[in-house]
């Protein structure tokens, strides 16, 4: 622990960076915070003055300023005059956060032994926390911070946080959501994909995933069968089965799921007719009505998963929800790929005696997502901003689409891609003897990401000439180079055996 004012040994604490996304102001603060918690600084000890610390961190002196008086505001520094700032007391009287054991040491407790569900071992999804340092991320499910609505989801959410505003959502709202949220969803986003709903159908998730587990959680256990594309979306297959579900894999062609080989005694089904995951193909209007009709006759709920369903596409169809008539299809939404990922905000849709048992459900679990965020996304709706993001999006979208078909015929001819239109993403099946595992390898290389498509099959000998490639986060002029630097890739990369 640091014994007397030695600015160099100050200046250590610190790590302060210009490409971090909190302010110096907030790093300051941040650093001194945990090397308060951590016993790093002696209460008898005072800290540097404004303006040494300013000159060592090379930043201006008003910003430790504020950081020091904020600081002794919450209560971590006192403030005693001609002596400089302290470390509170009142706080080191607090305990020290314990020191972790060494894993040899005895009484270890075998966690894993103890679980009652074997969540660690379904697949781990699709790791990419370096995509945005990448020269050529084609990667699914992200953001393009260029597209991204900056300046109007700050005045969102300074708008949320009016002093009127804060008394509407900073209160426990137990099992209820935001109603004008809900009422935007209903208004703006359902009719979209030709859903009419009353608000008591409506429940708002964090995001798709959390949707699907509370259906699982509510709906299925030991026993339950669930029919599903294959290939098809793998956290959801491992969603229902961690609540106990048998997984029926179905096979998917040109026209979606082959709704004849979904198997009768199927209690669920589990589909993404607007563009399936991943090949993007959406379900025909035959098997819609095939897919419905099986469903009545044979007593099946349908989970539909409006995946990759927000944007404007040429040829847009309705959604599943739009034709069921028996109540018999739950509608799930998210706004991951229009708003950002990061706000994990979604919706299920369904009859009010489902949706009754949903709110009941979640109430034990997190009782309501944030209600903040909840009123900060219908302001945003409220005012035409989702619907003019939605716009731009789609033109983006669509233009890198094209670009990335022609750089794959131009690059990759012995790839095969899907031909759909719309979506974020494009499906590719490379020739016999592909293995897509090893190519990612050598893409990355070239600082090119791509995902290897043997994780959405549910097969023991999983297909490995597949791969996907999405299109949100990468700009339109480097979706060509990047696809030349993978076709140098591809051709260095050693054959499956």
């Amino acid at each position: 622990m640091p014994q007397r004012n030695d600015t160099a040994i100050w200046s250590g604490l610190f790590r302060i960076s210009a490409e971090s996304g909190q302010t110096l102001q907030a790093q300051i603060r941040q650093a001194i915070v945990a090397a308060i918690l951590d016993r790093q600084i002696a209460a008898s000890m005072p800290l540097p003055s404004c303006r040494i610390l300013a000159e060592k961190l090379g930043v201006a002196r008003g910003t430790v300023v504020l950081a020091f008086q904020q600081l002794v505001d919450q209560g971590f520094l006192v403030a005693r005059e001609r002596r400089g700032h302290f470390v509170n007391p009142d706080v080191l009287a607090t305990p020290a956060k314990p020191h972790q054991k060494a894993p040899d040491q005895a009484n270890e407790i075998d966690w894993k032994a103890r679980r009652k569900i074997a969540a660690s071992d379904m697949p781990p999804p699709a790791k990419h926390e370096n995509w945005i340092k990448s020269s050529y991320p084609f990667v699914y499910g992200q953001f393009d911070p260029a597209l991204f609505p900056t300046a109007e989801w700050r005045e969102c959410n300074r708008m949320a946080l009016a002093v009127l505003e804060i008394r509407n959502w900073a209160s426990d709202m137990v099992d209820r959501d935001d109603p004008l949220l809900i009422e935007q969803i209903q208004a703006r986003l359902l009719p979209r994909r030709g859903i009419f709903a009353n608000p008591d159908e409506i429940i708002v998730t964090l995001g798709a995933q959390n949707a699907l587990y509370m259906l699982a959680t509510l709906l299925m256990s030991k026993g339950s069968k669930v029919a599903m594309e294959d290939p098809g979306y793998p956290d959801a297959r491992s969603i229902f089965r961690l609540a106990g579900a048998e997984i029926e894999p179905v096979p998917v062609d040109q026209s979606g799921i082959v709704t004849a080989s979904i198997p009768n005694d199927s209690g669920f089904v589990f589909v993404t007719p607007s563009h399936h995951c991943p090949t993007m193909v959406p379900l025909s209007a035959e098997r819609r009505q095939d897919l419905l009709a099986r469903a009545n006759r044979y007593n099946q709920i349908i989970i539909e998963d409006g995946y990759d369903s927000q944007l404007l596409d040429e040829a847009p169809q309705q959604a599943l929800k739009s034709l069921d008539r028996s109540g018999r299809v739950v509608y799930v939404g998210s706004m991951s790929k229009t708003l950002a990922p990061g706000l994990r905000l979604g919706y299920i849709v369904a009859s009010a005696g489902l949706i009754s048992e949903l709110r009941a459900l979640r109430r034990f679990m997190l009782r309501h997502p944030p209600a903040n965020n909840q009123r900060a996304v219908a302001l945003f709706l409220s005012l035409g901003h989702h619907e003019a993001l939605v716009r731009r999006l789609s033109s983006a979208f669509d233009e890198r689409r094209k670009r990335l078909v022609h750089a794959i015929s131009a690059f990759l001819p012995e790839w095969r891609s899907t031909d759909s239109a719309g979506g974020t993403s494009l499906w590719l099946e490379g020739p016999r003897g592909t293995d897509s595992r090893s190519l990612a390898e050598a893409a990355a290389s070239r600082s090119v990401i791509i995902e290897p498509g043997d994780r959405f099959f549910d097969r023991t000998e999983k297909p490995s000439r597949f791969m996907r490639l999405g299109i949100s986060s990468i700009a339109l002029q480097h979706i060509e180079p990047g696809i030349r630097e993978l076709a140098t890739a591809a051709g260095r990369r050693p054959a499956a055996a």
